[in-house]
């Protein structure tokens, strides 16, 4: 087992140990929201044929070398019609918008540069060789890859689906299996929110609230939730028996540090499960704790309310996105300047809730692991640097968007 490893290093043990969950075949059709465990193939060109940008007339380009110049209409296409005629010296096919272009011609010019003649129409603009003109094919053609493995089959993907005609009952796509989740919270102090008056010593179990709302938000099945635990090694073993019964991933908060009561470090060997890494070089969440028991993986989270939100944003969300074969469960990074100083400082990487808009990062009043108030409208976290002094308004931090 290693321990005092960085985020990185951390990341890179629960990717290499972690396999996404199986695949499955099902209908297009009922396939919203899942991810492509297989490349989808265009059936066709899209457009099928060339087509028409703009309402005007379709026309050949060297008939408009000299202007004005006057041109018989010989058909007129609406979007949905055709036409078999091939276009000849002097002729001009009117067509609106989405309409076919007829053989012969190359180019469309709009009606707003001719008189809208209807027998025949005086051309008032020269245009060049496939000017205002859709090739076949624009879109995408026979063969090309529409969707590649791991996308989400998000409302665009469905578009692509649907222009290619993809979006049958018969048509299967190759999917990964929805990822199930369990989420076990342990501590003593922890009860039901349908205890009242709250009792002396104890205080409402939140984690599974907020990890369980974030995993559907993510779009992962929750498979059993499980919030007020009480310290008991052997408890935490049968709950997580019988758990992997049904989940993919198991997460706990709760029992990782170093104290009388933290149980994780009795529960699994107890489990003869195998500890991959025990504490990460961050804050707060450093007890973090990631092992397997017969192939399940167990990521285990501090009981702090903030610590265990930020450790999941960082640590979970790979974790997830290795299951789902789905690399935009993780968060994006980006960098920002500091729009408010932060007065904490020391020799660690600390994680903090944060705000970014308009480029630059605000940083709300309330930084303790064990506040959820204040995480109340933020949308990212900010990686504070190590620093022997205090950070100052304009520098720049990596930004884990949520």
């Amino acid at each position: 087992m290693e321990t005092g490893i960085s985020v990185e290093r951390a990341i890179e043990l629960i990717q290499t140990h972690t396999k996404p969950v199986g695949t499955e075949q099902i209908p297009a059709a009922r396939a919203h929201g899942r991810v492509l465990a297989a490349d989808v193939r265009s059936p066709m060109d899209q457009p099928p044929w060339p087509r028409s940008p703009l309402d005007g007339y379709a026309l050949r380009s060297e008939d408009t070398k000299t202007v004005p110049v006057k041109l018989r209409v010989v058909d007129t296409i609406y979007a949905g019609g055709w036409s078999e005629k091939i276009v000849g010296a002097g002729e001009c096919v009117r067509l609106m918008t989405g309409a076919p272009i007829p053989k012969g011609c190359d180019c469309v010019i709009r009606q707003e540069d001719t008189d809208l003649g209807t027998d025949e129409v005086l051309i008032q603009k020269p245009l060049q060789h496939y000017e205002n003109y859709c090739f076949a094919g624009e879109d995408f053609k026979l063969g090309d890859t529409l969707l590649p493995k791991g996308t989400r089959l998000s409302g665009n993907a469905y578009g692509v689906l649907a222009a290619a005609g993809l979006l049958r009952e018969d048509e299967l796509l190759t999917v990964y299996k929805p990822v199930r989740c369990a989420v076990l919270c342990t501590g003593d102090e922890l009860v039901p929110n349908t205890v009242r008056p709250l009792p002396k010593g104890k205080i409402y179990s939140s984690n599974e609230a907020v990890l369980s709302a974030r995993l559907l938000e993510l779009g992962i099945e929750i498979a059993t939730v499980q919030g007020e635990f009480s310290d008991d090694p052997q408890k935490l073993v049968d709950a997580i028996r019988k758990a992997t019964e049904d989940a993919d991933v198991i997460l706990t908060t709760g029992g990782v540090s170093v104290g009388a009561k933290d149980i994780l470090h009795e529960t699994l060997p107890l489990l003869n499960a195998e500890r991959i890494f025990w504490r990460v070089k961050l804050k707060p969440g450093t007890p973090l704790m990631f092992s397997l028991f017969e192939g399940t993986p167990i990521l285990s989270l501090s009981g702090n309310p903030f610590a265990a939100s930020a450790t999941f944003e960082l640590f979970a969300r790979p974790l997830l996105g290795k299951l789902a074969g789905c690399a935009d469960l993780e968060a994006r990074i980006v960098e920002a300047p500091l729009a408010t100083p932060f007065e904490k400082y020391g020799k660690g990487r600390r994680f903090v809730r944060a705000v970014l808009e308009n480029g630059r990062v605000t940083l709300p009043k309330g930084h303790s692991s064990g506040q959820l108030a204040s995480s109340i409208g933020t949308n990212c976290l900010a990686e504070i640097p190590p620093s022997d002094a205090p950070i100052e308004t304009g520098t720049m931090v990596r930004v884990w968007i949520l």
